[in-house]
C-alpha cells in the first residue's frame, strides 16, 4: 500500500514537472514581456519623467477660475496638431482634471500623446509622450486591441485569462515540485 502511494506521488510529481516545464516553454516570451513591463510600471513614478510624465502645476486650484472644458479641449487639440503632427487623430482617450494642481491633461488615443494645460489660463504646461500608457498596453495585452482596432478588448481578455491561469498553474505545480519530494522523504524516513 505504502509503495503504491509513493509510486503515485512520484508519478504526480513527474506530471507536474512536465506541465510546469511545457507551460514555461510555451509562454516564455509572454512571461518575459509581463515581467519587464511590470518592472517598468512599478518604477514609472521614479523615472524622472521618462516613463510617466511629470504633472505640472497651473495657476489656480479653484474651478470657478478655470476656462470651460470645451475651450481647454480646443486649445489641446490645436496644440497637438501644431506642435506634434496634423495627421494625428483628435479622439480623446480621457481627460484628467487635476484640481489640486490647477491642471488638466488631455490624453489622445492616437500614438499615446498628452497635453497638459493650465486650467485657468489655458497655457500649455507640457506636451507629453505617454510611454507609461504604451507600456501598460503591452503589459495587459490591450496593445493588440489598439493596433487591430477591436472593440470590447477581446485580445486583452484572452491574454489576461491565459496569463492569469498560467500563473496560477505555475504556482500550484511549482509548490508541489518543492513540497512533494519533502512529503515523499518524510514518509520514507518515517
Amino acid at each position: 500500500m505504502e509503495k503504491n502511494r509513493r509510486k503515485n506521488q512520484a508519478k504526480l510529481i513527474r506530471t507536474f514537472r512536465k506541465v510546469h516545464r511545457t507551460t514555461g516553454a510555451l509562454l516564455f516570451v509572454f512571461f518575459f514581456f509581463v515581467s519587464v513591463t511590470g518592472l517598468l510600471l512599478g518604477w514609472k513614478k521614479h523615472s524622472n519623467g521618462t516613463i510617466l510624465p511629470k504633472s505640472y502645476t497651473g495657476t489656480s486650484t479653484d474651478l470657478k477660475d478655470w476656462l470651460p472644458i470645451d475651450s481647454l479641449h480646443t486649445i489641446a487639440c490645436q496644440t497637438l496638431h501644431e506642435s506634434v503632427s496634423e495627421d494625428l487623430s483628435l479622439e480623446l482617450e480621457r481627460i484628467d482634471i487635476r484640481k489640486d494642481k490647477g491642471m488638466v491633461k488631455f490624453v489622445f488615443i492616437d500614438h499615446f500623446w498628452g497635453i497638459q494645460l493650465d486650467g485657468a489660463t489655458g497655457k500649455v504646461l507640457h506636451i507629453e509622450r505617454r510611454r507609461s500608457d504604451f507600456i501598460e498596453n503591452i503589459h495587459d495585452g490591450s496593445i493588440l486591441d489598439y493596433y487591430f482596432n477591436t472593440k470590447g478588448e477581446y485580445f486583452k481578455l484572452v491574454y489576461t485569462s491565459i496569463m492569469g491561469l498560467a500563473l496560477l498553474l505555475f504556482t500550484i505545480t511549482g509548490f508541489w515540485l518543492w513540497y512533494g519530494p519533502k512529503i515523499m522523504r518524510r514518509r520514507s524516513n518515517g
